[in-house]
């Protein structure tokens, strides 16, 4: 590995086999990042590689389920085996086996969200600590939601596993940012991915967006990569402990 190559940043991206991740790996890798790409399938993992790499990017595939934290030590152990450095961790990867209201969430899937949603963030993050505070300029970035910030009826659990990330990112905000290590989030309004397609198949709900959205359309994973993007790099060098709402203004309406 020459001189140039070793000083390129290195990403992790949770959840970047797809939708909002894969758009993310794609656009930090055109920026000159050495990304690692994980979900929980390996070849899904790899595909998004081979995409990076015939771009003219660096890459490579850790498979790691988030739910599991073993994997999670091994995405990290993984990373620096191969890249010997951590400077931006993006947590992507989520949790939400229910659709309708909190009465038909069982204590199972409550649990199965709150730890891949809140514990495995948390967790994430200390594992990467002790490589990322070696980094220049370290920044982790969660992806949040703005159902995290309203009352809803379709995803209230998920919601409030989201509240509760966005917390978790004013705490390691305060813990981390001694070792110099930014802790922010995005929270995307409705994404065109398929881990929304419940409610992207709903008819009415999708028209509401459209029509109560100021700038009148969903967004494109590609909208909220360009947010990540600059979470993690210098231009936001001065953010810490900041949720940023990246809905079209959606969350702004309600006036005249």
């Amino acid at each position: 590995m020459n001189a140039s190559t070793h000083d390129q940043p290195v990403a992790i991206i949770t959840g970047s086999s797809r939708g909002i991740g894969k758009s993310t790996a794609l656009l930090l890798a055109q920026r000159g990042h050495r990304v690692v790409v994980s979900s929980r399938n390996q070849d899904s993992c790899q595909l998004v590689v081979e995409e990076i790499k015939a771009q003219g990017g660096e890459a490579t595939a850790i498979a790691c389920h988030i739910g599991h934290e073993e994997q999670l030590q091994a995405l990290i152990e993984g990373t620096l085996e191969t890249y010997q450095r951590i400077d931006s961790l993006i947590v992507n990867a989520a949790s939400n086996p229910v659709y309708g209201p909190s009465d038909q969430v069982d204590q199972k899937a409550f649990d199965l969200i709150m730890r891949n949603n809140v514990f495995a963030s948390m967790r994430l993050a200390h594992l990467a600590k002790p490589a990322m505070k070696k980094a220049p300029a370290p920044s982790i970035v969660f992806v949040s939601s703005i159902a995290g910030q309203f009352g809803n009826r379709a995803i209230g659990v998920y919601g409030m596993s989201k509240a509760a990330e966005n917390q978790l990112v004013r705490n390691l905000a305060l813990e981390l940012g001694p070792q110099g290590i930014r802790v922010n989030a995005v929270a995307p309004g409705l994404v065109k991915t398929d881990f929304a397609q419940a409610l992207l198949e709903n008819e009415k709900m999708v028209r509401y967006f459209e029509t109560t959205t100021p700038l009148q359309r969903l967004a494109e994973p590609d909208d909220i990569a360009r947010v990540i993007a600059f979470l993690a790099g210098e231009d936001s060098g001065w953010l810490s402990g900041q949720v940023i709402t990246a809905d079209g203004g959606l969350s702004v309406t309600g006036g005249f």
